[in-house]
């Protein structure tokens, strides 16, 4: 199950009430009548009596099948879980002090991720005196942006977060919809 605001509704002979609005399983309205008829009239009909809106005067109830309406209901979350996007934010740490070598290391991966489809988080971390040469961490920024620029979108300038110094980079259009044509591509070879 997920994590959903779940409504428990009242069924049946849960309702206290004397007197209830009742709609019908059609939509139609049956008007405001007892409790004990609305729940005789459900019986008739092989249904539930469930009260959807306790709040309003007098409290409205549908008569419905129940059990239907739950699976409905759940097939419906289901679907929308479905759709979701899952948005994963890979991370690169630099320092203020990196070498050209370990750059073109650490901007392989950050390329394999944006290629992947997913998001990549750029932070250079500065430690003590390092805080007063933020210049510095900005420079090895904008060098690695430039470099990223043909595999990736900046969604987010370097700016300072707290002791770092973060940028964002998301995977180019294009790759968004290759990632997802070999997603469908591995599901139908399954």
């Amino acid at each position: 199950m997920t994590i959903s605001a779940k409504v428990e509704h009242k069924i049946n002979d849960d309702i206290k009430e004397k007197e209830i609005r009742v709609t019908d399983s059609t939509g139609e309205q049956l008007g405001v009548m007892a409790t004990k008829d609305a729940q005789e009239l459900a019986v008739k009909k092989d249904l539930d009596l469930v009260m959807i809106a306790p709040q309003a005067t007098p409290p409205v109830c549908k008569i419905m099948d129940y059990g239907k309406y739950l699976f409905e209901q759940q097939k419906r979350e289901k679907e929308a879980r479905k759709h979701q996007k899952v948005i994963v934010i890979k991370e690169v740490k630099l320092s203020p002090q990196i070498e050209d070598h370990d750059i073109e290391y650490k901007l392989k991966n950050a390329k394999k991720f944006l290629k992947e489809g997913d998001k990549v988080k750029v932070s250079v971390k500065f430690r003590g005196r390092e805080m007063a040469y933020t210049q510095i961490g900005a420079k090895v920024l904008e060098k690695f942006a430039e470099q990223l620029e043909d595999s990736g979108v900046m969604e987010k300038r370097p700016s300072m977060e707290g002791r770092s110094m973060v940028m964002i980079f998301g995977p180019k259009p294009e790759d968004k919809k290759e990632k997802t044509s070999k997603k469908k591509d591995q599901e139908k070879a399954e």
